[in-house]
């Protein structure tokens, strides 16, 4: 190898090395300490998964049943509460012959790898952000999906992340995180500066999908407000909350909700019309809630990460708060009362 090569070598292995110093570097994945936040997650209970990891998203079915949550081996999984038991609901691929891993990154892209989740509160039907496999649907009765939009303009979904359902237009609104990164280099995604995350709404009448929102940075969680006149959505790598109007005076404009401490990830919406954001991080938990305006109103931590840890969603359901992971084997519950 000529001297020329070499320097380029030693340039590319000495860059790769310092993205993945400053990525692992406590500031990159720590949220700063929080003023007035309360250290209460660590009495949080546990539900295991057995034999699955990355419960990402959680959701409950228009009987209130659940909850439901997508793992890393491309399956949905479902929580019999007599049984304290998990059943499989669905799987996003039909070639599963060697889907048998709890976690296997290189087999993603065939097994599937479901994150965001969320019911048709009309229908029963559960859609799927899958990160590879686009935007799936399956029915109350569960089994293989059906995929809705799984390109966009001739060119395949990269990073499928979360979505939402405005029934009173009937419209999903989705995030592409990147259109440059699959989900298994998301590091590279956010250490490398990438702004081609997407904000994108499906048509379910006419099956058509369009770009609500370009240039996002790492395109993460959506969620629309109580009266759907706005959509959320988290742009992860730039610690912020934008917010999209679907009505009213300021109609088709978008601007920041919320800057949070943190990296927020997935957001949801309780009853009152306020946002849990689960903030990720490598040792301890952060959940915010936010008001219907961005103003923060709670902040609940694990600051040592005693039981919780690289949180990816807050759920408020039945009086508790529900905390997915895409890491962990686990879901974790917190009584509110």
């Amino acid at each position: 190898m000529n001297t020329s090569k070499l320097l380029l070598s030693a340039t590319t292995a000495l860059t790769l090395i310092s993205v993945i110093l400053a990525f692992n570097s406590e500031n990159m994945l720590e949220p700063s300490p929080i003023p007035s936040s309360e250290n209460l997650l660590p009495k949080a209970e546990i539900i295991q998964l057995k034999g699955a990891v990355g419960p990402e998203s959680i959701a409950f079915d228009p009987n209130g049943e659940g909850p439901y949550t997508g793992v890393a081996d491309g399956r949905i999984l479902k929580w019999q509460e007599q049984a304290q038991t998990w059943a499989d609901f669905a799987v996003t691929s039909s070639e599963r012959n060697n889907c048998t891993q709890p976690s296997a990154p290189e087999m993603e892209h065939i097994c599937g790898r479901p994150l965001g989740i969320r019911f048709d509160k009309k229908t029963g039907d559960l859609y799927i952000a899958d990160a590879y496999l686009g935007l799936q649907v399956v029915g109350p009765k569960g089994g293989l999906t059906t995929p809705l939009v799984q390109k966009f303009e001739g060119k395949p979904l990269i990073f499928t992340n979360d979505m939402d359902i405005d029934n009173q237009n009937n419209v999903i609104y989705f995030t592409d995180s990147s259109t440059k990164y699959q989900r298994r280099q998301y590091f590279a995604a956010f250490v490398s500066g990438d702004t081609t995350g997407r904000l994108m709404k499906y048509d379910k009448s006419t099956k058509k999908v369009t770009v609500v929102l370009r240039g996002l940075a790492f395109a993460n969680g959506v969620a629309l407000n109580k009266d759907r006149s706005f959509v959320l959505v988290a742009e992860t790598a730039n610690c912020r909350i934008i917010r999209y109007w679907i009505k009213g005076p300021y109609a088709g404009r978008h601007d920041i909700f919320a800057d949070v401490p943190g990296f927020p990830d997935n957001i949801r919406i309780n009853s009152r019309g306020e946002f849990w954001v689960a903030l990720h991080a490598k040792t301890s938990a952060t959940a915010i809630k936010l008001s219907a305006n961005g103003r923060m109103l709670e902040v609940l931590e694990d600051e040592d990460g005693k039981t919780l840890r690289y949180i990816s969603e807050v759920e408020e359901k039945h009086g508790k708060l529900w905390f997915g992971s895409v890491m962990m084997p686990f879901l974790g519950v917190y009584g509110l009362s």
